[in-house]
């Protein structure tokens, strides 16, 4: 059977970039589970729902159809058969979506649709508590991190604004904003699964982070005794 693959980390430690070329180069599909959240703040900030009162998210949750569609290897999501893809990747959407993740309601409404994802295997899942909450059995575990200052360089660049200093600064308010939103939160915190391989991934290039887990993988797999399943990476 094809393994679960699992990638935490911060805003900006390069998980969603990481995650497609190692999904690719397995030929695996890609679970980008952050833009489950982001599809439901998305419409909470459309439709002026309080982000953080409990009762609106679960009037929220009970009247929004959240479903993914495999796209060429890539599960792509749809808030009421609409595909949001394209609308969900600003910052304002990004914080709203850390705050969204601290209720109970939302995660349990998601947590189904992203373990359905990972069923049959052959996923690379990419998230924050994917080792440590959503598949805690999974094959391999991984935890990408780098220095914050690297973190909000590349999430300028990613805006396309990377030599506008309002736009860095933005950046990095809202990016210490969702650090300390995603650390500090009492439901599935932003943190490393004891089991998961560390990658500080700072002065590494994607394809230097991706054969680094791919090497983690073929150790893991030559020196496990037969028939004992991996626990983590």
């Amino acid at each position: 059977m094809d393994k679960v693959i699992t990638i935490d980390g911060p805003a900006g430690a390069g998980k969603s970039t990481v995650s497609k070329a190692l999904a690719a180069r397995l030929g695996y599909v890609y679970l980008d589970t952050g833009a489950l959240y982001r599809a439901l703040a998305y419409k909470a900030l459309r439709d002026r729902v309080a982000t953080d009162d409990p009762d609106a998210l679960a009037k929220l949750c009970a009247t929004t159809d959240v479903t993914l569609h495999n796209v060429d290897g890539h599960m792509t999501v749809y808030v009421d058969g609409e595909e949001v893809g394209g609308k969900i990747r600003t910052e304002e959407v990004g914080l709203a979506a850390s705050s969204i993740s601290a209720f109970p309601v939302v995660r349990e409404k998601l947590l189904s649709l992203q373990r359905d994802a990972g069923a049959r295997g052959g996923i690379v899942a990419e998230g924050r508590d994917m080792g440590s909450v959503v598949f805690p059995n999974a094959d391999f575990k991984f935890f990408l991190d780098a220095d914050l200052e690297e973190r909000i360089r590349r999430r300028t660049r990613e805006l396309g604004d990377g030599n506008q200093p309002a736009q860095t600064a933005c950046v990095a308010k809202d990016m210490r904003a969702r650090d300390q939103q995603d650390s500090q939160r009492k439901i599935a915190p932003l943190t490393a699964s004891p089991d998961a391989l560390i990658i500080d991934s700072t002065s590494l290039t994607v394809d230097g982070v991706v054969d680094r887990i791919i090497e983690r993988m073929a150790f893991a797999g030559a020196s496990r005794p037969a028939g004992r399943k991996p626990n983590g990476a």
